[in-house]
């Protein structure tokens, strides 16, 4: 089409149905079931759900039933407008697996396999929803759980289990990502508490966290301390990182911290240097491990259906020994991964599991996908 000189004649230029909205998916490619109807799941080869107890199995299924209903429909408009379906997170709250292996304070007390097929389930589904679920829960309530004082996991762990309130974990900064042990954001000793200054980025959730985990250098000691902020507190902002191209429901936030007050009681007492966050990250590892299993194992269920439904020159794109290759390829890769995920949780249920162990678990899986 020719360019008119201004707006108002573009417009008179354009085709009629120029702004007409999308076809409908199942109208427009009628081969494939859209993904708003996950597949069923075919990536468990080697039945390895043979070896989880009868609470695990359960757990799996009810986890796998309530996320491809709720959200396997949504995600791909949430995805599109990069923004987070807030409405899901009753139901997710629903199914008790915010706190994971945390006992008592209104958590589910699951077993660490249990909180590993749980993240899986829900990332099988969608990526960003599971990534949700491990910031708030592997890392937030666990450091409290942790690292808290008794009065604090009182306080805020059983809304957070329910998912009444929703937290967030502050340790990455702009300067400062794997190398996270030298970050600047400070803590000074104030009369009451202490005020925190400084910058965090690539925060998930921290745009809507009701509680804000923050890691800050004490300015006496010049060691890493842990701090519970509260939403809202004079000198916070949180803002949204825009026109990212993965997880793209994830909320991640660039945090600001101006002098904002932090009263002695929100102080969490077992982070007292940054070794300390490795008693977090150990388990957080795990969970990590396991994401990428689950995504595995949703992206094969996708392309096992597609391959069947999709038919050229006659035959289903499935019957193409090209395609069963790449099958066979991928199924064997999810085979690996989920023992690669079992064996670490039992490493870790025997006491047996070391901080290289659940390293390699979590570069490993991901090496894979």
């Amino acid at each position: 089409m020719t360019i008119p000189p201004n707006q108002d004649d573009a417009n008179k230029a354009r085709t009629t149905y120029f702004n007409l909205p999308a076809l409908d998916v199942s109208l427009a490619f009628p081969q494939a079931t859209p993904a708003a109807i996950f597949p069923p799941c075919t990536s468990d080869y080697y039945q390895s759900n043979d070896l989880l107890t009868p609470e695990e199995q359960a757990l799996r299924m009810r986890v796998r039933q309530s996320v491809e209903k709720e959200v396997a429909p949504i995600m791909a408009e949430y995805w599109e407008k990069a923004a987070f379906p807030f409405h899901i997170i009753p139901k997710l709250g629903a199914l008790r697996i915010a706190g994971g292996t945390i006992k008592g304070y209104g958590c589910p007390g699951l077993s660490i396999t249990a909180s590993a097929i749980a993240t899986a389930e829900v990332a099988r589904v969608d990526a960003s929803c599971s990534t949700f679920i491990l910031v708030h829960s592997s890392l937030a309530m666990l450091t409290i759980a942790l690292c808290g004082s008794e009065a604090q996991k009182q306080k805020y762990l059983p809304s957070l289990a329910e998912l009444k309130t929703v937290a967030c974990w502050a340790l990455t900064e702009p300067n400062y990502g794997s190398d996270a042990s030298a970050l600047k954001t400070t803590a000074t000793r104030v009369e009451g508490g202490w005020m925190l200054d400084g910058q965090k980025r690539w925060i998930g959730n921290a745009t809507f966290a009701d509680v804000l985990i923050i890691f800050a250098r004490n300015t006496t000691t010049n060691q890493i301390n842990g701090y519970i902020v509260n939403k809202n507190v004079p000198g916070l902002k949180a803002t949204k990182i825009e026109n990212k191209i993965g997880l793209r429901m994830v909320q991640n936030g660039d945090i600001l911290l101006k002098q904002v007050f932090v009263p002695d009681e929100d102080r969490l007492p077992g982070v007292n240097s940054f070794q300390d966050t490795n008693k977090v990250l150990a388990v957080s590892r795990v969970m990590v491990s396991w994401q990428p299993i689950g995504i595995s194992m949703g992206v094969y269920d996708m392309c096992h259906r597609y391959l069947k439904e999709r038919k050229q020159f006659g035959a289903p794109l499935a019957a193409f020994q090209i395609n069963q290759e790449k099958l066979v390829h991928m199924l064997g890769n999810v085979q690996a991964m989920i023992l690669i995920g079992w064996r670490l949780c039992k490493l870790y249920e025997t006491g047996k599991m070391t901080p290289g162990q659940a390293s390699m678990g979590k570069v490993r899986q991901n090496c894979i996908l």
